[in-house]
């Protein structure tokens, strides 16, 4: 009897590691799309692609935009296409999902199923947990736009030099990243040219005698492009969160183009960050 109930057992843990192994999406299961010949076919996606995969190599692709992606048919596949009808699968990565659909090679007389444009909607999208990644490049915009609503009483930080002047007007904390609200203005009649924005963690109090440790952090988004402002600029940028020591600063630097060459700073202390509002 227990020979027989362990051999049950057995058989049951067999066919709970069968039906493990065998999850996931099956071709008979993805979206089926109808592509001709004649006709590009275009995937829109929500979030910027930052992965395809075409099966076939009958068919070739490219991204005309950041969530764009266009798929046409090889030319010289054409006749293998129409005996088989089979154009394989096509494979769309997201900041956050993965998508597949099934191609099918149509006559040019089936013209009422062939797809010119396909939507990824959330029925075709299988999430990703990828380690360190919380939010995506739309999260981090609406966000950004939602900060530049705010209002908010007084810089945190502020600094002017040369006719410049830039101020550090909000911290806010967004999961694991920090989003700093930045302004910029000019009150020359000369456009600042900007050479490049740069955020390094630095020693507070430069001894001679000591090399200076800088570490530089590179923004993951920021709201608009910068290269120059006449009078008024601000932006929104957004970091990894670090954390430094009390004899550290967090130092923002502002450099125009040459030949004029002026730079500006504004330093942020760790307490300004530990004290970031909260979404």
């Amino acid at each position: 009897m227990k020979r027989l109930l362990l051999v049950a057992q057995m058989l049951l843990l067999s066919a709970s590691l069968w039906a493990q192994q065998t999850q996931g999406v099956t071709v008979g299961q993805v979206p089926t799309i109808g592509i001709s010949r004649s006709v590009s076919l275009h995937f829109i996606s929500p979030e910027k692609i930052s992965y395809v995969d075409l099966s076939s190599a009958a068919m070739i692709g490219d991204l005309p935009e950041k969530n764009i992606l266009r798929v046409k048919v090889v030319p010289d596949s054409i006749s293998s296409l129409i005996s088989t009808g089979d154009a394989g699968l096509v494979t769309v990565v997201g900041e956050s999902f993965i998508a597949q659909y099934k191609l099918v090679f149509l006559k040019s007389s089936d013209s009422g199923q062939i797809s010119t444009q396909v939507n990824i909607l959330p029925s075709h999208m299988s999430p990703l947990d990828i380690s360190g990644i919380s939010l995506t490049h739309s999260d981090f915009r609406s966000n950004a736009f939602r900060l530049l609503n705010e209002r908010y009483k007084k810089p945190i930080s502020m600094q002017s030099m040369f006719g410049i002047s830039i101020s550090v007007n909000r911290i806010m904390s967004l999961g694991d990243f920090v989003m700093l609200d930045i302004g910029f203005i000019n009150d020359t009649n000369l456009k600042f040219d900007v050479d490049e924005i740069r955020f390094k963690i630095e020693d507070r109090k430069i001894n001679r005698s000591t090399n200076v440790q800088s570490v530089e952090i590179s923004p993951v988004f920021q709201l608009y492009p910068f290269e120059s402002f006449k009078k008024s600029y601000r932006n929104i940028y957004v970091l990894k969160k670090a954390t430094f020591p009390g004899d550290k600063i967090f130092n923002i630097e502002l450099s125009e183009k040459q030949i004029s060459g002026r730079k500006l700073n504004v330093a942020l202390r760790y307490s300004d960050i530990l004290e970031a509002d909260t979404f």
